[in-house]
């Protein structure tokens, strides 16, 4: 069974859950190492419990540098007893550079993958930190025998032309985890008259010009569209995130859930769903492939998107969602005016056409992951080198 020491930057990150999901139904055993964000309370992932590496705050970047600053010179207490992993998975840049300190304390010859599912702002720039962000990433990524993302528009936007990140390329889509694959088809839909359309922006709620343009929208329509909620709130992003949806008549946010257990359910009261982020517009938000395209399309939730982003690209090359061309109040107003039973009827077709199996991983999925980590070790009957990064070869894992 292939070891796995998973670093990661915030323990309590639904992503975190269904990355450890996926690798023990892959086959592997998972130890989970980390920080703690903010309040959030530290508890076991499907029985993994985690080694907490200290405490982190969302938007503080300079506190998260001191933090993993203290993780690595205490690295080596926190292992101690540890079994030696087979390959050390590490989960942003901040825990790729402890990855580095975890390959000392177990004698340097276990291999590094590299996972990066978003891209920061600060390391696109052309200033003098940008410029020191990347420098790092090169340093700590030159031991690191792979790099796992979720979206190719990182690889040809960033990681070609930027970073200096040399490694092989792992794609894993944010698709919904099924293990033992779909259940059944698209559930057929259908809306009562006089019913209100509800658009469902789940995940991660960062971006306040979508919670603006969501509010403005729903006050034009004078209550024809709701919005609703849920997942983590980012609140450093918001004044008063409480406050502002409390003031809003037509949107209400439901707490959190559970992710993939609760997908169905939240999915399946909702007629669209939001997949337009503008956190890091015109870089991240226009590269990445969110968790809530695959999510709504798996449960029949047709995908509201932004014309030239990635996100948009997929859609378009499947068919599917309604695209906006820009993220004007007006366009989404006029695009919605005239919205009605059979424009949604003809639109969900087009979706349910496709069938779940392009919006889930299962279990032949995650063991076909954790074969690739697999692939990092060195031959038995060979010494262990640190892997090169001289390999350019794009390995896409896409079904």
């Amino acid at each position: 069974m292939l070891r796995v020491l998973y670093l990661v930057h915030d323990l309590s990150d639904p992503a975190v859950r269904r990355r450890v999901l996926m690798l023990r139904a892959g086959g592997a055993e998972v130890t989970l190492a980390g920080f703690r964000r903010g309040e959030n309370r530290l508890a076991a992932v499907e029985g993994v419990v985690p080694v907490e590496l200290g405490a982190t705050q969302d938007a503080r970047f300079a506190q998260r540098l001191a933090a993993v600053a203290r993780a690595g010179a205490t690295l080596r207490q926190r292992l101690a007893g540890m079994a030696r992993p087979d390959v050390i998975l590490a989960r942003n840049l901040e825990m790729l550079a402890l990855a580095g300190r975890a390959q000392g304390i177990f004698g340097g010859a276990v291999p590094v993958a590299y996972e990066c599912l978003d891209i920061h702002r600060l390391l696109t720039g052309k200033g003098v930190a940008s410029r020191g962000l990347r420098a790092a990433e090169r340093h700590f990524a030159r031991k690191a025998g792979l790099l796992v993302t979720s979206s190719p528009a990182f690889v040809e936007h960033y990681f070609k032309p930027l970073s200096g990140v040399r490694a092989p390329v792992h794609l894993v889509e944010n698709r919904v985890l099924e293990l033992d694959g779909p259940a059944g088809d698209l559930p057929p839909r259908a809306k009562q008259a006089g019913e209100p359309w509800r658009i469902g922006w789940f995940g991660a709620i960062r971006c306040r010009r979508s919670l603006d343009l969501l509010a403005a929208f729903t006050r034009r329509m004078e209550g024809r569209f709701e919005v609703i909620l849920r997942g983590r709130p980012a609140r450093s992003e918001f004044d008063d995130f409480d406050g502002l949806v409390a003031r809003e008549p037509f949107i209400r946010f439901e707490g959190p859930y559970r992710n993939p257990e609760d997908l169905a359910a939240i999915y399946g009261d909702v007629d669209l769903a939001w997949a337009i982020d503008f956190f890091e517009e015109g870089l991240n938000s226009a590269w990445l492939l969110p968790n809530r395209l695959y999510e709504g399309c798996r449960h029949g939730a047709l995908p509201i998107v932004l014309g030239g982003t990635e996100t948009a690209r997929l859609a378009g090359l499947r068919g599917i969602g309604i695209a906006l061309r820009d993220a004007r109040l007006e366009t989404l107003v006029t695009r919605f005016s005239a919205f009605d039973g059979d424009s949604y009827r003809a639109l969900h077709a087009a979706l349910a056409r496709l069938g779940p199996k392009p919006w889930i991983h299962d279990r032949a999925d995650c063991a076909a992951f954790v074969q690739r980590l697999a692939a990092l070790r060195a031959p038995a009957a060979e010494p262990a080198p640190v892997p090169s990064l001289l390999a350019s070869k794009v390995d896409c894992h896409d079904h």
